[in-house]
């Protein structure tokens, strides 16, 4: 089995197996693992020779999440961090230390929400100086299984009625409320066969009542219509969105 496929099968069983308990709402433990691991690749510091990423985490919970999750966060949390120490192994990031995941209440989250602040912290830094708060949404990204939102915590974004789609070699295929990534690597939601496109190449996320194309930091970079993308780019029905060589087109359903 390989590294993916045994991650994978581990992180899915926290949603199998004694977790589920814990989580009667739309909130799964696989979620926020994989938005954990998310939110480090997102806050990447380069160094001469290496990459590093974030080692702490705060986990943001409606309160009705949080207490039924009060049971079993000591076994979450190790969970969590064996799969973060994991993921930054394949990825090659550099940690200062051991990941840390904190649990914590925020009442401006609704049941099925949750918020991921991400940082990097020197090992024996001051913890006074590094306390975080859940007021200081401007880092906290907040994630719903109904849909992912884009704004600090105080600015949620509009629903939006129209369902977007990219049509690839003829196929249909659905972009998520929360967005969809788009590279080579298996954990992207569209996966592409091409050695010119990265790993992670380029996501396309909601904005707003639209959607826009966000280049990840790809090597060969991402067009629109023949443009490259320097800068994140508000999508229009009809958008031909190219990645190495593989060309999809931007639809709305």
């Amino acid at each position: 089995m390989s590294v993916f496929r045994s991650l994978e099968s581990k992180i899915a069983g926290l949603v199998e197996g004694t977790f589920s308990r814990a989580f009667k709402s739309e909130v799964r433990p696989v979620e926020i693992a994989r938005k954990l691991a998310r939110e480090m690749e997102e806050h990447q510091t380069h160094s001469v020779s290496r990459v590093y990423v974030p080692n702490e985490f705060v986990v943001y919970l409606s309160p009705p999440d949080h207490e039924r999750l009060t049971a079993f966060e000591g076994e979450l949390k190790a969970e969590l961090v064996g799969y973060l120490l994991e993921h930054a192994r394949r990825e090659r990031f550099a940690l200062m230390s051991r990941p840390v995941i904190d649990f914590r209440t925020d009442d401006r989250l609704r049941l099925g929400e949750f918020g991921i602040q991400a940082r990097l912290v020197e090992p024996h830094a001051d913890p006074a100086v590094h306390e975080p708060t859940p007021g200081d949404s401007g880092h906290t990204m907040v994630y719903s299984a109904a849909e992912r939102l884009q704004e600090p915590l105080e600015e949620r974004a509009r629903q939006r009625a129209a369902r977007a789609l990219l049509v690839l070699d003829g196929k249909r295929l659905i972009v998520g409320p929360e967005g969809a990534t788009i590279g080579r690597s298996r954990d992207c939601d569209v996966v592409l066969n091409d050695a010119n496109v990265s790993r992670r190449h380029a996501e396309v996320r909601p904005r707003g009542d639209g959607w826009m194309l966000v280049d990840l930091g790809s090597t060969n970079g991402v067009s629109v219509n023949g443009v490259r993308v320097e800068h994140p780019v508000l999508l229009a029905p009809g958008d031909r969105i190219e990645a190495g060589t593989s060309v999809m087109t931007f639809e709305l359903d």
